[in-house]
């Protein structure tokens, strides 16, 4: 007996059936671990948006206060030709785009680790595994580096902040305590460094305890001068004036000047000395140039006034040590004279060396005999 059919509506109630079956399932983990997944996809990819968005800004070298249209801000680049400059800058330009690319690397590897970790925990989590084990294997792995490697998660941390910070950069004069130089080069771990020697010094960023920048915002450079006590010192502080007059005149060197040079009194002061200083405030990095243009213009200035410097005779003792000398010379030229008088006399009669050679030759070869085997001479 055969069996009977089935009926069309039994067979669409099957599938019914397994259709809300299987949106059961679908509806239940594979679902969360698609959510998990394109949620924390989508959320990745925000952050690196936002990450590459931050670098741009770093590269860029535009102030984030100039986006938001707040002011206040202090140095170059306050003004628009200054940040311009500033651009066109190499070494500023070479420092922000490694300053840049090492903040971008480090949030995006941090991200892509963070984010990462917790979508792959969230989904085996969904698929029913314990991640207990792995939770205490990240612990004693944490704890391990926490131990053993301190010193290079110190370095690494230190690195971090000072890239975020902008301590220094790539160009900047920088002084560490116990080496000073220019960076050459700066990472998450080690600090690359050239000495006015030109040693190659590489610093760990862990054991940077303190950081001396001489590039960042304005500088100050000075001349001291010693010069004797008994100087006027009117005319010393008229002279240092001057001379900070002339340097700020300078076509190309008072273009880095952000004030007028300044002569303060007298520093410290010595029976033999008095110690003045002229100063002036100058744009990053420019210090040490305006400083040696300060010292020649001083010393040239200072001659030329015959300001007598720390050390020097006083004007007298200078004017009567020629006179002295000159008297000297001549009373000794006349007690010579005086103990033989014919020194003189004796010293216009004596004849020249070769005349008296010649002469004693022709007496000598006139008093030989003639001898008959040479010929006629």
């Amino acid at each position: 007996m055969a069996s009977p059919s089935p009926s069309p509506t039994d067979i669409g109630d099957e599938i019914a059936e397994h259709a809300n079956v299987w949106l059961d399932w679908f509806l239940g983990t594979p679902l969360r671990i698609i959510l998990i997944v394109v949620i924390g996809s989508v959320l990745l990819a925000v952050i690196r948006r936002v990450i590459r968005r931050v670098t741009e800004h770093i590269a860029d070298g535009t102030p984030l206060t100039d986006r938001r249209g707040m002011t206040g801000l202090k140095g170059l680049s306050a003004s628009p030709v200054g940040n311009v400059l500033l651009r066109a800058n190499p070494l500023a330009s070479a420092r922000r785009a490694q300053r840049a690319r090492t903040i971008g690397s480090v949030l995006r590897s941090t991200a892509n680790i963070l984010l990462g970790s917790t979508i792959v925990l969230m989904v085996l989590t969904e698929l029913g595994m314990n991640i207990a084990p792995f939770l205490a294997s990240a612990g004693i792995v944490g704890v391990a580096l926490g131990f053993g490697a301190q010193s290079l998660v110190k370095d690494f941390l230190s690195g971090t902040f000072m890239l975020l910070e902008d301590q220094y950069g790539v160009g900047d004069s920088v002084d560490f305590g116990v080496v000073a130089g220019t960076v050459e080069e700066v990472a998450l771990r080690v600090t690359k460094v050239r000495d006015g020697d030109g040693t190659l010094w590489y610093i760990r960023n862990g054991e940077i305890l303190r950081t001396g920048n001489k590039s960042q915002e304005w500088g100050r450079a000075s001349a001291e001068v010693h010069v004797a006590y008994f100087a006027d010192l009117d005319q010393v502080e008229r002279v240092l004036r001057e001379a900070g007059e002339a340097v700020a005149a300078d076509p190309v060197l008072g273009t880095y000047l952000l004030e007028q040079p300044a002569v303060s009194g007298i520093e410290s002061m010595t029976p033999e000395e008095m110690v003045l200083k002229v100063s002036v405030k100058t744009q990053a990095s420019m210090q040490g140039e305006i400083s040696r243009a300060l010292r020649t213009t001083v010393r040239e200035r200072l001659a030329a006034a015959h300001v007598p410097l720390a050390g020097a005779e006083p004007p007298a003792a200078l004017e009567a040590a020629p006179q002295d000398a000159v008297h000297d010379k001549d009373a000794v030229h006349n007690r010579d004279t005086a103990q033989n008088p014919d020194a003189l006399q004796a010293r216009d009669v004596v004849q020249p060396k070769d005349e008296v050679q010649a002469k004693d030759s022709l007496q000598t070869r006139d008093a030989l005999p003639d001898d008959p085997a040479q010929p006629d001479r």
